[in-house]
């Protein structure tokens, strides 16, 4: 249940039937066990098929080919309301949905889709992408995996590095290079068990633990002709037609994460006495619930305007940037002001906000820096003047 006043933003029956739906199961099935997950850096594969029952893996698949049929709004919305639950969760299945299956769904041809949208949209299987590697993540053309043409495809030799996903991923999408430079990149569709293709060394990181981040190692990996996805040496194009719907749908991963500061911090204040009154009596503590009340809604009608704007075709690259710029920061903003509304007990592993401030940081670095965020925001502003 929520611990705020709602706003309504209008976003239609869809996106409040995804809301209900999602945020229900979320707060059932996902809560609970947010703890366990970030404690023991423990990925709960079994909710996978569970999502998968009430089409959470297919929002932007069309009905034809097993999806709802759905928008970037819709999605946005399921991917806030898992990440309010375990923003880990979260990072995993949006790294899943859209990723990996609405690549599939955008690029993909029939007998791709019919063969690996179904188990992916069913929870049966669990989708990755590899782009960056230990050497190239916001200058991906520099990326050195190489792909060879043999007989009947290619031969895959190298490594990606901060995969997410990966040592569960059963299909994964992977850029590779087939000629030089930015004209000489194809996406393949990597299926696990492929002789060649392993999971390398286990990333540990110091937050978002629970989605599962790892090395993927090719050697001498064949890949048949068939599962190149997109045009050949195209895969340049492929990458950064979906970084804007990327960006887009993660940017809800830290809203997500505001509003669950906002379900501990509020409660909290309202209880916790100091010189005989609630703490949330004092002004300075309300000053800090109003800021972090308006980060949040702020950046959502910026976010869900965003999505809106990828439905009706219509986005800038400037401006799914500069939503998840805006999220990210006031993710990071929003838990520092919740672990201090909190004090001391902000501060220990008993209360949720510091593993809050851990997620939240993630997403200041994912999905390019907040650093490259601004350069392209300023480059394609000062550009087109």
């Amino acid at each position: 249940m929520s611990t705020l006043p709602e706003f309504d933003f209008a976003l239609g029956e869809a996106a409040d039937m995804i809301r209900d739906t999602t945020a229900r199961f979320s707060a059932d099935k996902i809560a609970p066990i947010a703890a366990k997950i970030d404690a023991e850096d423990w990925f709960p594969v079994e909710l996978w098929p569970q999502m998968g029952a009430l089409g959470l893996h297919g929002i932007t698949v069309s009905e034809e080919d097993g999806g709802l049929g759905l928008g970037y709004l819709e999605h946005v919305i399921a991917m806030e309301e898992v990440s309010r639950a375990s923003a880990s969760l979260g990072l995993s299945y949006g790294a899943h949905s859209n990723l990996c299956v609405n690549q599939l769904r955008r690029w993909g041809n029939a007998e791709q889709k019919a063969k690996y949208l179904p188990g992916l949209i069913s929870g049966e299987q669990v989708g990755s992408l590899a782009m960056s590697e230990a050497g190239a993540g916001s200058d991906v053309v520099s990326m050195k995996l190489k792909a060879s043409a043999v007989d009947g495809g290619y031969r895959l030799n190298g490594t990606k590095f901060w995969i997410t996903n990966a040592a569960y991923a059963s299909t994964l999408i992977v850029y590779a290079k087939t000629g030089e430079g930015s004209g000489g990149i194809t996406a393949f569709i990597i299926e696990k068990g492929m002789p060649g293709f392993s999971i390398g060394q286990k990333i540990s990181k110091m937050g978002m633990r629970g989605s599962p981040t790892a090395e993927l190692v090719f050697n001498d990996c064949f890949v048949p002709e068939e599962n190149i996805m997109g045009p050949l040496n195209g895969g340049v194009g492929v990458l950064m037609s979906g970084l804007d719907y990327e960006r887009a749908v993660l940017a809800a991963g830290p809203l997500g994460i505001m509003q669950a500061c906002l379900d501990v911090v509020l409660p909290y204040v309202r209880e916790r006495k100091q010189f005989g009154s609630p703490i949330g009596s004092f002004q300075m503590v309300q000053a800090k619930v109003a800021d972090m009340y308006v980060a949040l809604n702020s950046t959502r009608a910026y976010v869900y305007a965003v999505a809106r704007a990828c439905d009706a075709g219509k986005t800038t690259r400037f401006d799914a940037a500069g939503a998840i710029l805006l999220a990210s920061e006031n993710a990071v903003k929003c838990s520092l002001e919740a672990i201090q509304a909190l004090g001391g007990a902000g501060y220990t592993t008993d209360w949720p906000v510091e593993r809050f401030l851990r997620d939240a940081k993630l997403y200041d670095i994912g999905a390019g820096t907040n650093e490259i965020r601004r350069f392209l925001i300023a480059r394609e502003l000062i550009g087109a003047r």
